[in-house]
């Protein structure tokens, strides 16, 4: 049940500690079920101490939905020094399926409607599916040792994004979601693409299964090659024109998902009769008529590891890790990673963790997005949570509910479209530090502050660096410290 705070006491509870402090500066249950197979992970608080964000406390907070109050002294104690460790804990989050996560697995497999196969998620009502997906996306982001590749996971979730209450997508964007987007977010991108481009949600979100020709004069529906130009490989500005977008269209024609057959129902399939089989030229790259099914691998290898792509994905990359607005240097780099590598997604992460303006660059200052803020709340608090689901509620409100993105492009990932989130991300931080999010969702204020060493120690677990002046001072006032950090500026930024 979401708890009855009124704007008027929200305020009150922060200002009466923060007076002074700017919004948005840029500076600087009980436990979980065994049958869930999931508690907070556990482990010495060592808090960062410096008066600044340092190396390891960045890269946790952009690698990972927020460090969990023994994951600093962990990583720390990788290597002889800030900059070993880092690039220890860098290779391990890089390789996903040599960390053990066995917990979070167990957790998941209980959901059995998101693991079954794609015939079969039809006999599922569709709020259920949507039920179990968002549950499942909110304990791996919370709770998985394989942070990174759950926030790679996110990215290409909204890169490839697919309204779940589209039609058929409320049963097919489960399978989406297993088979395109998780199965492929640490590969190669070539590989991500074609499973995009062939998943049956994706067909029904963007209209290709009506992509069909069946006479001479007859326009083909040019809805997914559109967006697969703007959205998915060149973006805007990237090269193509209008008529490599009807082009590519016509290479894309054939191919829709079956219905009828309840047994099969879901499936995707190519019909030659209705493929526009005739010479097509995109981007300057002519297409033999006669290819058939063949035309759907030559135009994605066409835009796939097109330069513009890697440019396209080289910022938005970027985007994510460094900053809102990233460094041509960076971009380049990036870009010329991915076309050297041919797509492989690690070798373009550790491309863009190399950059200077990573590791040198401005710390603390791209902004969380909702969901973001609340999994790195949940994770710094070591909150117990049976269910997880009680959180989405200020997710909707706060307009970042996991697969409810209404148009193809995904959430933004910069700061000015989440500023006015303020006013619920206070709500949330109030109610989850005074145990009034639900009666499934508990955190011990003061055994956190006994094993942090204190307040101070709190707020640097939870800011990534010793609490300023000002915020000792806010904090000492308003007699509820953990609320107040987590409503704070400080806790906003990553």
């Amino acid at each position: 049940m979401k708890p009855e705070i009124s704007d008027d006491l929200s305020r009150r509870i922060f200002l009466r500690g923060a007076m002074g402090v700017s919004l948005f500066a840029t500076s600087g249950c009980e436990k979980i079920e065994d049958f869930l197979g999931m508690e907070p992970q556990e482990g010495p608080v060592v808090p960062p101490s410096g008066e600044g964000v340092d190396l390891v406390s960045h890269v946790l907070n952009r690698l990972t939905f927020g460090p969990d109050p023994s994951e600093y002294a962990r990583v720390k104690g990788l290597g002889v020094d800030d900059e070993s460790a880092v690039a220890f804990f860098l290779e391990e989050q890089l390789s996903p399926n040599e960390i053990e996560d066995k917990r979070t697995q167990r957790a998941v497999r209980r959901l059995e409607a998101i693991h079954a196969p794609l015939g079969e998620l039809y006999e599922y009502k569709e709020d259920h599916l949507l039920e179990q997906l968002t549950r499942a996306t909110l304990i791996r982001a919370t709770r998985s040792k394989r942070q990174l590749f759950e926030v790679m996971v996110h990215f290409w979730s909204d890169h490839f994004n697919i309204d779940i209450s589209k039609k058929e997508c409320r049963w097919l964007k489960v399978a989406d979601d297993r088979e395109v987007v998780r199965k492929h977010a640490m590969g190669n991108f070539s590989a991500l693409l074609k499973a995009s481009a062939l998943s049956p949600a994706m067909l029904w979100y963007l209209d290709g299964r009506e992509n069909r020709k069946s006479g001479e004069s007859e326009k083909p529906n040019e809805n997914y090659a559109r967006e697969l130009l703007e959205l998915h490989t060149l973006g805007v500005g990237g090269g193509y024109t209008q008529k490599d977008v009807m082009e590519v269209a016509r290479c894309l024609s054939g191919w829709t998902v079956r219905g009828k057959d309840r047994f099969f129902k879901g499936k995707v399939e190519f019909h030659a009769d209705a493929h526009d089989d005739g010479a097509k030229v995109v981007l300057g790259n002519e297409i033999a008529s006669g290819g058939g099914r063949k035309d759907l691998d030559d135009i994605l290898e066409i835009v796939g590891m097109h330069p513009s792509t890697a440019r396209f994905l080289g910022r938005k990359l970027c985007i994510r890790f460094i900053s809102d607005d990233p460094s041509e240097a960076s971009i380049k780099k990036v870009a010329g990673t991915f076309l050297s590598s041919n797509g492989n997604i690690k070798e373009t992460l550790r491309a863009v963790f190399a950059t200077q303006e990573f590791l040198q660059g401005p710390r603390a200052q791209k902004l969380k997005r909702p969901f973001e803020f609340i999994v790195s709340a949940l994770r710094g608090v070591r909150a117990r949570v049976s269910s997880e689901m009680d959180v989405v509620d200020y997710l909707i409100r706060m307009g970042h509910a996991p697969f409810q993105y209404p148009t193809p492009d995904g959430y933004p990932d910069i700061a000015s479209p989440w500023t006015g989130t303020l006013l619920w991300r206070w709500h949330f931080a109030i109610a989850l530090a005074r145990n009034e999010v639900s009666e499934n969702i508990k955190v011990e204020e003061e055994v956190l502050i006994e094993k942090a060493g204190g307040v101070d120690g709190l707020a640097a677990s939870l800011l990534g660096r010793n609490p300023s002046i000002e915020e000792k001072a806010a904090i000492e006032r308003s007699g509820e410290p953990l609320a107040l950090l987590m409503a704070s500026p400080g806790f906003q930024w990553k």
